[in-house]
């Protein structure tokens, strides 16, 4: 019997979640913030409710993996779309609560962003212990996964993470994917580090992601020593001071600021740079730009960010939104500069 804290699965629909309460013969399921009720005797567990623990050593010994069995749900129920054609796969640490990350737990899930099922393994590894599976199964198509709860002590045991996992459909005939096997190295001092959780599409509040893959293309990270990397900004950053490159270009038009925020404008180099470190460092140039024109009224800036997938646009337009409430925003000329810029208008 299903009982507080079990992830589910629902016995004849599609979908699941962590049991939140029972009331009688009713579970209230949490389904992505959403309390669904549901017959207890609708509900299949997946992973039971563990206790929390404490435990004063660094490294815990994990749970047995969860293993998954393959469902027997037909492949007609699988709304297949264009795009999922295409692998997208995340997997993503979800702090319990984000504004208290000195004392918060984690959940860990995977997104199978395709029309492919997934035979996956998710491992992890401490740097004084081999690589132990923590879960392992079929992965549906279009469904985000509950891989384990993450205690805080579970987090500064994990150094390594990988996942690996073969593409299939069932019943009918598909493009075939190769076996993949991706590694990161992870940084779990960031799990307590507020401005390295950031907004996810498949998330609704902010999480540590990693793409695993993306659009078909496995992303594999760099191992490389944090230690040194932060050495080498130094010397750069020193480097700037004394000869920085212009990123303020000419301006086409009288009293209009135009600033190219394309990272190769602003970082010579990006190599061993993620993604996120990358938007850190546009968004530091973006606010560094607005801070100096803050107080000049009716300043027009204009912001390069490309289109690309909108990524460093939103950013922008959030911090507008939360940051500078003083200033109007709109899409800077198409003629000029196609979809790939904003111009501020400062009041």
């Amino acid at each position: 019997m299903a009982q507080t804290g079990d992830i589910v699965r629902y016995l004849n629909s599609v979908g699941g979640g962590r049991i939140v309460r029972i009331d009688g013969n009713m579970a209230y399921v949490d389904e992505d913030g959403f309390e669904t009720p549901v017959l207890l005797k609708e509900c299949v567990v997946v992973t039971p409710a563990q206790p929390k623990q404490k435990t004063e050593s660094k490294y815990v010994a994990p749970p047995a993996p969860v293993i998954v069995p393959a469902t027997q749900k037909s492949e007609e129920t699988v709304q297949e779309t264009p795009a999922g054609e295409k692998l997208n796969i995340v997997l993503a640490y979800e702090p319990e609560e984000i504004k208290h990350l000195n004392t918060t737990e984690y959940d860990a899930y995977l997104v199978n962003d395709s029309n492919y099922y997934l035979y996956f393994t998710y491992l992890v590894k401490s740097d004084l212990h081999d690589w132990v599976t923590r879960f392992a199964g079929i992965v549906e198509p279009g469904i985000q996964v509950h891989l384990e709860h993450v205690t805080r002590d579970m987090v500064n045991s994990i150094d390594r993470v990988a996942i690996q996992y073969i593409a299939f459909k069932q019943g009918k005939e598909f493009k075939l994917k190769a076996p993949v096997a991706v590694e990161y190295a992870v940084d779990n001092t960031k799990f307590f580090k507020l401005h390295c959780f950031h907004d996810n599409e498949y998330f609704d509040t902010p999480v540590i992601a990693f793409d695993i893959v993306k659009n078909d293309v496995p992303q594999r990270s760099m191992t490389f020593d944090s230690g040194r990397l932060e050495e080498s900004m130094l010397r750069k950053k020193a480097a700037d001071r004394q000869e920085r490159r212009p990123v303020e270009k000419k301006p086409k038009h009288p009293g209009v600021i135009e600033v190219d925020l394309h990272i190769n404008q602003l970082l010579d180099s990006t190599a061993g740079l993620s993604n996120t470190e990358m938007l850190e460092v546009q968004l530091k140039e973006f606010n560094r730009v607005m801070q100096q024109n803050l107080r000049n009224k009716g300043t027009k800036i204009v912001f390069i960010h490309g289109k690309g997938e909108g990524v460093l646009r939103n950013a922008i337009l959030k911090e507008l939104k939360y940051k500078y409430k003083n200033c109007d925003v709109q899409d800077a000329s198409f003629r000029e500069y196609g979809f790939g810029a904003t111009q501020v208008t400062i009041r």
